[in-house]
């Protein structure tokens, strides 16, 4: 079933063609990953999908009553003194709604999501950090349960726990009824929940069948062959050109046609897009540092009642990649700040190396004065930059990162989010470091530009330390990780992300089985074939009936009680009854579908 249709989409940005004649069709079941080089539009073509901005020309049809859920990359919410009565705002349901039974269901399955995502329905939204609000416009998206759902950068502020949780969900909820569009540059994320990728580059859009892997396959294929095309092209095209300089055999009545072809060859070189450049990056270790950087004995810290590290023993050696792994808010900022001697540790002892030259690199970009220009940036009072003993212009150096020269001496503040983080780069590398700490550089970095930046720290010859949610980032990079259990214990794993996951998925499976053979009351019967009812089974179709009845009349003293009780009076009684409102739904459609089955069961024994 078709759902939205978008034929000769039309859209600038100043003169520049975001789409292009884009055309593009989704249909129930589909889960396109859409991606693109940063600049691309393809925030823009969500917004588009999304009804929030308007199409210059060209035709957006949607199916009849088609619910569309989107979440933007920075997810903004109305002021509340509560999380769950902000979400309610942000979704339209005033406090006055005349259908409040229908307002009281909406809101206990937002706390459901809410609670699924980790969240508190009553902490304070102007506290939230930047990862809690994403997570929250997720539960809010989900709880409408749309036709079509569009997300743009839903993993960025996520940590790995989280993203694979709303990976269960959408491979879980979007299957052949429902479809997603989600724009993310976690390549991991993207082979998991996309049956297809379409890809945005210079205005036109081109779709692909399978998962992102795939996608990479038909890609190179095509890059070869267009790069081959153009070859061919250009080598006619100065052919001609050196023949029309001739002069006078050109003139000539019978070679009108070669003249015309030649005019039209001009006009297609002109109208042609190349490729977006790729960033060249460069990294200077400078002088070496001690073959030992850190090394921790015994180290302890936390904060209040709350220990975070516990007992640490570990060592940093010079050339390690160093992956930090674990939820938000376990400690791994901390430890970094303990391991480069910024912090004391409460208990324990900690040892630098010699000749540390450091390199910080922050997700919040405090390393960026939004009031400077790039040029100021990457080479304040100087012309030069200087690499790994060359020197370089700064025009030039601004150009590797992907910096036109007329862009040079704009303020940072008028940068988009990758802009930003590629000048952070520019900054950084700007100056020798034979210590590099990077946390989440991956955020709204396009994928050349991320596979670039593994590639030029896995060949760094000096230390890394990296905070990342990206696992195919942590894969490509670390050589080792180190991450903690609830209790603060944190432990060293050779390898990336995912030996990191495989350790503990073993370790979650040896507690399983160390539980199973405690419960002794646990028996596997086998499975006997039963054309009718069961004597059980017969019961319980006799019983439904009742049970169904109890439970919609239940639901109706609820809802009762809650609008006797005032709209305005949102205490924990009220949020006990809308969680045990969202409960009865649940339990009712279960039950609903057991009195089916057990029917046609009964239906078929007769």
């Amino acid at each position: 079933m078709t759902m939205m249709v978008l034929d000769q989409a039309q859209l600038a940005w100043g003169d520049k063609p975001l789409l292009d004649g884009v055309c593009l069709t989704i249909k129930a079941g589909d889960r396109f990953g859409l991606i693109g080089r940063n600049g691309t539009g393809k925030s823009s073509l969500l917004q588009v999908l999304a009804g929030e901005e308007q199409l210059d020309s060209g035709v957006r049809k949607v199916q009849n009553g088609l619910r569309i859920g989107y979440v933007p990359q920075e997810p903004k919410f109305p002021e509340a003194s509560t999380l769950v009565e902000s979400l309610e705002l942000k979704a339209g349901l005033a406090k006055s709604e005349s259908d409040d039974k229908k307002r009281w269901l909406m809101r206990a399955k937002i706390c459901e999501y809410l609670h699924r995502f980790g969240l508190d329905e009553n902490a304070d939204p102007f506290m939230a950090s930047g990862g809690e609000k994403k997570k929250a416009a997720l539960a809010l998206a989900f709880s409408f349960e749309p036709d079509l759902l569009l997300l743009d950068e839903p993993t960025n502020h996520l940590d790995i726990d989280s993203i694979l949780l709303l990976e269960q969900l959408l491979l879980e909820e979007f299957k052949k009824s429902r479809a997603l569009v989600v724009v993310t540059h976690d390549r991991a994320f993207l082979n998991t929940v996309s049956n297809g990728i379409i890809e945005l580059d210079r205005g036109i859009l081109r779709s692909y069948p399978g998962s992102f892997e795939e996608y990479q396959k038909r890609k190179e294929d095509e890059l070869y062959s267009e790069n081959k095309a153009r070859e061919e092209f250009d080598k006619v095209w100065a052919q001609e050109e050196a023949w029309i300089r001739r002069g006078i055999e050109a003139r000539r009545t019978r070679n009108e046609g070669r003249v015309r072809r030649l005019e039209k060859m001009r006009l297609e070189r002109e109208a042609r897009r190349d490729r977006l450049g790729k960033a060249k990056i460069q990294l200077d270790a400078g002088a070496r540092s001690g073959k030992l950087v850190a090394e921790l004995f015994g180290v302890t810290h936390g904060y209040g009642e709350k220990t975070l590290i516990r007992d640490l023993d570990f060592r940093l050696m010079r050339g390690d990649k160093l992956g930090l792994l674990g939820q938000n808010g376990v400690g791994k900022s901390t430890l970094i700040k303990i391991i480069l001697g910024q912090i004391q540790p409460q208990k324990g002892k900690v040892n630098l190396g010699t000749n540390l030259n450091i390199a910080y690199f922050d997700q919040l970009r405090e390393e960026l004065d939004e009031n400077k220009t790039l040029l100021e940036t990457v080479s304040p009072g100087s012309d030069w930059v200087e690499v790994a003993g060359v020197k370089k212009h700064s025009i030039g150096y601004l150009s590797d990162f992907l910096f036109p020269p007329h862009r040079v001496n704009v303020k940072v503040s008028s940068l988009s989010g990758g802009e930003k983080n590629r000048l952070l780069l520019a900054k950084l590398f700007a100056r020798p470091a034979n210590l590099i700490v990077m946390d989440e550089p991956t955020n709204d970095l396009d994928i050349e530009s991320l596979e670039l930046l593994e590639e030029t720290l896995a060949n760094y010859p000096g230390t890394v330390i990296l905070v990342s949610h990206d696992r195919d980032f942590m894969d490509n990079v670390a050589s080792i990780t180190i991450g903690p259990d609830e209790n603060g214990t944190w432990t060293a794993y050779s390898g990336g992300y995912a030996q990191w996951l495989e350790e503990r998925q073993r370790k979650a499976k040896n507690k399983q089985e160390v539980d199973a053979a405690k419960d002794k009351t646990t028996r596997i019967k086998p499975k006997r074939e039963n054309k009718g009812l069961s004597y059980k089974e017969a019961r319980m179709l006799e019983a439904l009936p009742g049970e169904i009845e109890a439970l919609e009349k239940r639901q109706e003293e609820i809802v009762a009680e809650m609008q006797n009780a005032g709209a305005g009076k949102f205490n924990k009684t009220f949020q006990q009854e809308g969680e045990e409102l969202r409960a009865i739904e649940l339990e009712l459609q279960e039950k609903y579908a057991l009195w089916e089955q057990l029917e046609k069961k009964h239906s078929v024994a007769k």
